[in-house]
Order: C-alpha cells, then sequence, then structure tokens
C-alpha cells in the first residue's frame, strides 16, 4: 500500500537517512517542527512501515569484506519449487547481502560481499556451483560506487 507523504514528512525521511541517531528535537529544527509534531510524524511513519527500522551503516573493507561481486544466476527452469529452493538455499550464505529476483534473461542478482577473490572462489566453487537448478553463473567485479543514495525518498 502506497501512503501520501507531504513535503514535511519527505524532509524527515531525508533528515533521518542522512542521520538516524539524532533526536527527533534535532530532526523537527531542521524540517521546522517542534518535537511532539515531528514525533508524531515519525511514529506514524514507522506504524505504517515507511520507516522499517533503523540500522548502523557498516563500511565492510574497515572490517576484511574488500570484495563486491556481482552475480547473476540463470536457473535450469522458473518453476516455483526451484526458485523457493534456490531461495531458501541462498539465505543460508552470509557472504550474500543482497539477491533479488529478476526478469530478463537472468533469474537472480546478487551482490556477494567477501575478503578477496579466493574467498569468492571458494563461495563460487563449494556453494554457488553445487546448489540445485542453478543452470549458469555470471560475474561483475565493481571498479568503484558511484551513489549510494539509500531509499529514494522524493
Amino acid at each position: 500500500m502506497t501512503h501520501h507523504l507531504d513535503d514535511t514528512d519527505i524532509k524527515i525521511l531525508k533528515a533521518l537517512q542522512r542521520d538516524a541517531r539524532q533526536s527527533h528535537q534535532q530532526v523537527g529544527d531542521t524540517v521546522g517542527l517542534s518535537p511532539s509534531p515531528c514525533s508524531r510524524r515519525i511514529r506514524l511513519m514507522e506504524q505504517n512501515g515507511i520507516i522499517e527500522g533503523y540500522t548502523a551503516k557498516v563500511d565492510s573493507r574497515r572490517i576484511g569484506f574488500g570484495l563486491n561481486v556481482f552475480v547473476s544466476v540463470k536457473l535450469d527452469t522458473q518453476i516455483d519449487s526451484r526458485l523457493v529452493n534456490f531461495e531458501r538455499e541462498i539465505a543460508r550464505f552470509p557472504e550474500v547481502v543482497d539477491c533479488w529476483l529478476m526478469t530478463g534473461n537472468r533469474d537472480y542478482l546478487m551482490r556477494v560481499v567477501v575478503t578477496d577473490l579466493e574467498e569468492f572462489e571458494r563461495f563460487l566453487t563449494s556453494h554457488l556451483t553445487k546448489t540445485i537448478g542453478v543452470a549458469s553463473i555470471e560475474s561483475s567485479i565493481p571498479v568503484r560506487r558511484v551513489k549510494d543514495a539509500g531509499a529514494r525518498v522524493s
């Protein structure tokens, strides 16, 4: 379900995306509201599922995971049981941090985060190629991230 957001709601979301640790007073000051109406708006967006939660943004490289690899997977068939099985298997792999069911000539697009090429090779040969239903795999290594905007709010 889509909820209508006014300009103030959008300003609140942008402020929280920049720094979700700031107080409602600080958010209110940024968007021109006192703390009480700002808190009400935030609570309403939380209740409506617009704000899904709050997390810390972690720099994977600084904790030893310096390699991102985008992996496209094509399954041997797109029947429901094969999709369910693949998704269940992928959920078990900590190396896979994002996975999307896709349209087009590939069935899934994943972002795999590992320490280095050797770990990626182990993941590929020990896990992904052994997953039932995988027909083909294509991987790409990004050179650098150009944009990281979080969720689109306007």
